[in-house]
């Protein structure tokens, strides 16, 4: 079983993912933005089809990296792969739900929403510049993510406002167990 867990930056999928980890016997994290940053520093006479954007997603490679990677992982795992990641594109995520999909594998596809402003607090507590110079990058992508993350299509919404990493894990888990997808 595939667990994506989408989100804005700073809303928690990365530390959502982690305690799934240790809630599921036998899962792993695959985090597929490694693939995104190794494939934006290779040397510019490596044409991939989609880069030169400020968006290593946009890297059709990366999008066919990320589908592989996670069947990989699923073929090693004895649980579920939990896969945090970070979609605010529609087409991307449908390419790679489709790709995951096309081998039967049962996706679950969950997405953390906080506030704007709550986003934004915890970008700024981990350290995070979301104003003026050289944050414009952040400052775009947040708001994307908060417009496009009212679509129920990019995941089954799960509250974060005003709830702890721990109880938005243990949320999913009782969703999870809920579908038969985990057994307790």
């Amino acid at each position: 079983m595939i667990v994506i867990i989408n989100g804005s930056f700073g809303v928690g999928k990365t530390t959502v993912g982690k305690l799934l980890r240790e809630a599921l016997p036998g899962s792993v994290v695959y985090d597929p933005e490694w693939a995104g940053f190794i494939l934006t520093r290779l040397p510019r006479w490596i044409r991939l089809k989609g880069a030169g954007t400020d968006d290593f997603q946009d890297i059709e490679l990366w999008r066919k990296l990320t589908v592989a990677g996670i069947r990989l992982f699923s073929l090693r795992a004895s649980g579920p792969v939990i896969v945090p990641m970070t979609f605010s594109r529609r087409a991307y995520l449908d390419e790679i739900i489709a790709g995951l999909r096309r081998r039967d594998t049962e996706t679950r596809l969950f997405c953390l929403q906080a506030s704007l402003p709550t986003v934004k607090k915890r970008l700024v507590g981990r350290g995070t510049k979301i104003e003026g110079a050289g944050s414009e990058w952040i400052a775009r992508r947040i708001n994307e993510c908060a417009e496009a993350h009212r679509d129920p299509r990019f995941g089954e919404p799960v509250d974060t406002e005003d709830r702890s990493a721990r109880e938005v894990a243990e949320d999913i888990y009782r969703r999870l167990q809920q579908s038969c997808a985990v057994t307790a």
